[in-house]
């Protein structure tokens, strides 16, 4: 049985080859996202807080764009493994197409309702911080960050696009090329380096708007320049026309799944609002451990995007068993290096909240929510890598069902019960919340080894 979890010499040097651009990326972009909310927390609770309340609600449109995406990106990989680039093309139109809608749709909300928004997070608690201070934060920074909602958009389609057809460095490169520019620009638009003036939480708003544009500056310019290597842009915005039937499928198996993601993250939304009825403290202490968790949590998200490209081509050629064989290898090296990096990350817990300019209550929770992280981060690998499984087997009903219903059916309601009606401390509620991860592993589980997302989604289509 051990034997089938340990891949050949050549599996692992093609995991990596897929995976470590990624990772590279993700692990860049993450460590830049922490210097920007230590550099943002250095001013004060208050600050850090508005900030962080933008930046859950711009995680919902992130999360919108992703699921808005993923449909067409199931196809795209299928295709691109079968050697069809014309319906590797039709498939990105889609997407753009799609993700120009959430972006108008999403700053319409921000614009008009961006009081109401910010202060779903806005609670008082045993410091007394200052909540209209935390709210005009909040609005000087959302105004600014508004201007990065169509970069982003814009960038995932190609990004999506390029990885899921094997091509990881572009993406990588236009990424770094990013966070590097977010992390120079936050030193200087914040704290007024270089004889320019300190801005606060605008200048690291005026930061991530401009490393945006240089991020899709780049890896739109760099792939039409290459349209002989990367053929399916050749005609791209030539035409709007994609096949009805082409349509039909991306709606079919992509509406369940952006459905799934927008559920998702207003559930993680609703459960960062349920914490926070226990105070502004803790609703800062959850975004110091968000931050900092999703710099350890890159390893099974970028296993998760090996998965989607590695099974999900040679799903599209056929391959079947192949695809079941690797597959259950690349969740077994996941959760392996889940636990290696939760030891690490639990280790450094006591540590990591103390750099930041706020109260004793605030590193404390924050410190306890980072080590119930740690523990648990093997059963959300787990959990991640087996819905990626799923989903490009183009099961895309069961990820909803797996996915965002467990959510609002279950850790919602428990998250909910015990911030209203029990007086539960929010590490109380964090850790059951936390905890209900298990049982999705279990159905994870035998959803997988079932092998119910085995699918050749394009074995008919021309």
């Amino acid at each position: 049985m051990f034997r089938k979890l340990i891949g050949s010499k050549e599996f692992y040097k093609k995991v990596l080859i897929i995976t470590l651009p990624i990772l590279i990326q993700q692990v860049i972009t993450n460590f830049v996202s922490l210097v920007d909310n230590f550099m943002v927390g250095r001013l004060g609770t208050e600050q850090m807080s508005g900030v962080a309340g933008v930046n859950q609600l711009l995680f919902v449109f992130n999360i919108c764009v992703f699921g808005g995406i993923s449909g067409a990106g199931i196809f795209t990989a299928q295709y691109f493994g079968k050697g069809d680039h014309k319906g590797v093309r039709d498939t990105f139109r889609a997407k753009i197409m799609i993700v120009a809608f959430i972006a108008a749709v999403c700053l319409g909300a921000f614009c008009f309702f961006d009081d109401e928004l910010i202060s779903l997070f806005l609670h008082q608690g045993e410091d007394n911080l200052d909540l209209a201070a935390t709210l005009e934060f909040g609005k000087q920074y959302m105004l600014i960050m508004l201007l990065q909602v169509p970069l982003f958009a814009i960038t995932q389609a190609y990004a999506g696009t390029l990885r899921e057809t094997g091509s990881t460095v572009l993406p990588m490169s236009a990424g770094i090329a990013a966070v590097v520019t977010n992390a120079v620009l936050d030193y200087v638009l914040i704290f007024g380096k270089l004889g320019l003036p300190a801005l606060g939480v605008e200048g690291a708003a005026y930061a991530t708007v401009i490393a945006r544009f240089v991020e899709a500056s780049v890896i739109v310019a760099v792939t039409h320049i290459n349209r002989n290597k990367y053929k399916y842009v050749k005609g791209l915005y030539r035409s709007v026309r994609i096949p009805f039937a082409l349509v039909k499928d991306i709606a079919k198996k992509g509406f369940p799944l952006m459905l799934n993601e927008i559920l998702w993250a207003l559930g993680t939304t609703t459960l960062a609002w349920c914490y926070a009825q226990r105070g502004l403290e803790v609703f800062a202490a959850q975004n110091i451990s968000s931050t900092v968790s999703n710099l350890f949590f890159c390893a099974f998200f970028a296993m998760g995007s090996a998965i989607s490209i590695i099974v999900g081509q040679l799903l599209g050629a056929g391959e079947l068993e192949r695809a079941k064989d690797e597959d259950r290898k690349l969740i077994f090296l996941a959760v392996v290096m889940c636990t290696v990096i939760g030891a690490v990350m639990a280790f450094l817990s006591p540590y990591i909240p103390q750099v930041y300019n706020t109260t004793d209550t605030v590193k404390r929770i924050a410190t306890i929510f980072l080590l119930i992280s740690s523990v648990l981060m093997p059963f959300h690998g787990f959990v991640h890598n087996a819905y990626f499984t799923l989903r490009c087997g183009g099961k895309t009903f069961i990820t909803f069902l797996f996915d965002s219903v467990y959510v609002w059916a279950v850790c919602v309601p428990l998250a909910f019960v015990l911030a209203q009606f029990t007086d539960a401390s929010a590490i109380t509620i964090y850790f059951a919340v936390q905890s209900l991860e298990i049982i999705k592993c279990v159905v994870g589980f035998i959803l997988v080894k079932k092998g119910v997302w085995i699918n050749n989604l394009v074995a008919d289509k021309e």
